[in-house]
């Protein structure tokens, strides 16, 4: 993109605010050196990068880069075997942590919201916790090598606070002296050039022995080394030597660790940057309240109150345009300071923006295009002098863009042929509009010249608009109107201002026929349009509050059945209770009546007994189910073979065969049941009489005469018809004083004899049971003794 657009249209003023939000020197770079790309697969990356950066900061918050600093310098160093400096170290330790919290913070809330793209950026970061407990075990935040750092430092330290402890005490005590103290400027011991002296009267030097070290501004003082402590401080010399030297090998130590991961590191500084720039997008887009548009490469644009970046948003006025798909080019004509060129500006950085991964201040569905570049032609300049070389400054412009321009090019072209003789500039301008209109290409031009609205107007493609201009206040609103064009306003801004009316008819009387018509056509537009957007806005408003009204009703429906479900669970838990408080009475019931049979000898049918238990079964309610819709309820007569669905149990089976009109015999896997038809759901037509016939279920029967049998055979069953059978079997018996009774039950795999001697194991009546002996059957039997 030429840096004279960029000039042009202040995007410069865009990248200088988005720099105030980063928090790295790498982060700053990078966002001084953002541009607009040509590269819609790369556009939408970028964009999609600001948009999970915004739901961070929505969800928890920018993640601070504290510590983070630009260390490639120090890692360049290191890798060619220099050595680092106390503040280079830290800063590398610094940097190492704060890039681990900068990747723990996205993992976990990658966790919560997925963010795709920047936690594969954090998840690039290294992990050198050992180079960073390394630095940190040696250096303080203060860039001093700790005590700690090794043990021979550690011990030379200690070397040096018993030797200045010492030299202190003994001058201390020639300070207290009574014969020095008089020779002395003051009574304290300093320090200079790391010997330690004290300050003695110039006029006493020759009775003071020692080294002169310094003296004061005046003369007047001498800082003089006593002899008796000269070797004391040679001594602490040569310890700080050797603490010098031993700070240099630990140095050079951490040096060589931080050399070792210089590549590791300089690509860690490289992420930290793209994330800390990927941040300040979205801190950006907060700021001036912007949103994500939807790009696409096709050459069209949507802006939905698009706002200008750098006007206060208590000023500026929202922009709605659309170019791109019924018209390519749009021809804007009206007055000075309406904001024709603000409009210009706002639609040419805003699309500058979005092509650099920036949102835009706009509202939600608002769609921005790729353009392989944009041309603009503006100038702010509105001097009355229209000279040539302001003329010939358009046109060198306005030349470059056509050499330069594509079909997927975004021209912007301000006061077009403006600067010269008004007839030879309009007809100068049209061929030119013409001429980029048949590239193809996207175009906004603004225009005073009356000339190009008919050009417009007759030109597929090319639509008409204008500035608003309020004729009541004489002043401009900025608010840009496609499809009408501008007007002179002339008339109407004199009579409002009072120039007497006789003066204004000849002024009429002087301008041409036609365009008055077309003046009086385009006011009478415009009092369409503005009638025309009031009934919109009227019927939004009617449309909004019937939106509302349905969502509050829908509300209140959901409200409402949810508390009819309520109620009826509650209903059906209460009914259950009760229900299964009178199963136990009437289980209790039972029992004694089978008691009193057995010790009185009466006699109670026993097919009675489970009759009843049938019916209060049967009385339980069936759970309600929700929201259940019951389709192709038989659309026509049942015939056997048809397939069929039993709601009720959710279980899909074969019409076996009909009786009468109202009932069927169903098969349900292994089991056959009567049906009534009401209660049965059509699925399919029963097959040809080629296809296959229906498998046979295995049925148990039961025969009721005057012997009770001793054995049950359940071959054939599966466990809970077996059970059943077993639990019917075992009462029989025990009415009939059986005291012993054979199951058959086969061997196969096992199952059916486990749960049949499980179940016998809990059984009220079965005193024992064992497995058949060889000639009752074996492990095909069990055999079970009763109380």
């Amino acid at each position: 993109m030429d840096d004279k657009i960029l000039h042009t249209l202040e995007y410069r003023k865009i990248l200088n605010k988005l720099m105030q939000y980063t928090q790295t020197g790498m982060g700053k770079l990078a966002a001084e050196a953002l541009k607009p790309s040509g590269d819609f697969e790369g556009v939408k990356q970028l964009l999609q990068a600001t948009d999970e950066a915004v739901n961070v900061d929505r969800l928890k918050g920018i993640p601070s880069f504290g510590g983070v600093s630009d260390i490639r310098p120090a890692l360049k160093r290191a890798s060619i075997g220099g050595m680092l400096g106390t503040v280079e170290l830290l800063s590398v330790g610094n940097t190492i942590g704060g890039a681990r919290r900068v990747k723990r913070f996205l993992a976990a809330l990658h966790e919560e919201e997925p963010i795709p793209m920047l936690y594969a950026l954090g998840d690039l970061l290294s992990e050198q916790k050992h180079v960073e407990d390394a630095i940190r075990s040696c250096i303080d935040e203060d860039a001093n090598v700790l005590d700690s750092a090794s043990p021979e430092l550690a011990g030379i330290r200690r070397e040096l606070r018993g030797g200045e402890a010492r030299i202190r005490e003994k001058l201390d005590s020639m300070v207290r002296s009574s014969s020095v103290a008089k020779m002395l400027q003051d009574q304290l011991v300093t320090i200079r050039g790391d010997r330690f002296v004290i300050p003695v009267k110039a006029e006493y030097r020759s009775h003071f022995g020692g080294i002169v070290h310094d003296q004061s501004g005046s003369g007047a003082t001498l800082f003089i080394e006593p002899e008796s402590i000269v070797a004391m401080n040679n001594k602490l010399r040569e310890t700080r030597l050797r603490e010098e030297r031993e700070i240099e090998i630990i140095l050079h130590r951490l040096t060589d660790m931080v050399g070792g991961i210089a590549e590791e590191m300089a690509y860690d500084v490289d992420i930290l940057g793209q994330l800390d720039f990927i941040f300040a997008k979205a801190r950006l887009a907060r700021e001036m309240k912007a949103t994500q548009p939807r790009m696409n490469d096709r050459g069209y644009l949507k802006l939905r109150k698009g706002r200008h970046p750098l006007i206060p948003a208590e000023h500026v006025v929202p922009l709605d345009v659309e170019l791109g798909n019924q018209y390519s080019s749009i021809i804007v004509t009206g007055p000075n300071t309406g904001g024709k060129t603000v409009t210009l500006k706002t639609i040419g950085l805003l699309s500058l923006m979005s092509m650099s991964g920036l949102f835009v201040p706009a509202e939600e569905g608002s769609q921005m295009c790729v353009f392989d570049a944009i041309y603009a032609d503006i100038g702010d300049e509105q001097s009355i002098e229209q000279s040539l070389s302001t003329f010939s400054s358009h046109m060198t412009n306005i030349i470059s863009i056509l050499k330069r321009m594509t079909p997927k090019s975004l021209i912007l072209l301000d006061e077009v042929g403006a600067g010269t003789d008004p007839a030879e500039g309009s007809a100068l301008a049209i061929a030119i509009l013409e001429h980029i209109h048949r590239t193809e290409c996207r175009m906004i031009a603004t225009t005073h010249y009356s000339e190009l609205k008919a050009y417009a107007y007759e030109r597929k493609g090319v639509i008409n608009a204008s500035m608003e201009f309020d004729v009541q206040t004489l002043s401009p609103t900025y608010r840009l109107l496609i499809g009408v064009p501008g007007r002179s306003n002339a008339f109407a801004i004199a009579e409002r201002l009072g120039l007497p009316s006789a003066i204004l008819e000849h002024a009429r009387g002087e301008v041409k026929e036609e365009d008055m018509r077309v003046e009086h056509m385009i006011a009478s537009l415009e009092e369409n349009r503005l009638t025309a957007e009031q009934e919109r806005e009227r019927a939004e408003g009617i449309r909004r509050e019937a939106e509302e009204f349905r969502k509050r009703q829908q509300l209140e429906l959901e409200k409402l059945e949810s508390q009819r479900d309520k109620r009826l669970e509650k209903a059906e838990k209460d009914a259950s209770t009760i229900l299964e408080k009178a199963r136990k009475e009437a289980e209790e019931i039972i029992s004694d009546l089978r008691r009193l049979a057995m010790e009185e000898g009466a006699s109670v049918k026993e097919h009675k007994l489970i009759e009843a238990r049938r019916r209060l079964d049967e009385a339980e309610p069936a759970p309600r189910k929700k929201a259940v819709s019951r389709t192709a309820k038989a659309p026509r007569q049942l015939q056997a073979g048809d397939e069929v669905k039993l709601p009720s149990v959710n279980q899909k089976g074969y019409v076996v065969e009909l009786s009468g009109t109202k009932e069927a015999v169903v098969q349900f896997g292994i089991m056959k049941m009567k049906v009534n038809v009401s209660d049965l759901e059509f699925l399919a037509s029963a097959p040809d009489q080629h296809a296959p016939a229906l498998r046979k279920a295995t049925t148990v029967k039961r025969t009721r005469d005057e012997n009770i049998r001793t054995e049950l055979d359940l071959r054939g069953t599966n466990l809970e018809e077996a059970i059943m059978e077993t639990d019917r079997f075992i009462d029989e018996a025990f009415l009939g004083n059986l005291g012993q009774i054979h199951i058959i039950h086969g061997k196969g795999t096992g199952v059916l004899r486990t749960g049949i001697q499980e179940y016998l194991r809990k059984h009220r009546h079965v005193k024992s049971y064992r497995l058949g002996n060889y000639n009752e059957g074996g492990a095909g039997v069990t055999v079970a003794e009763l109380e």
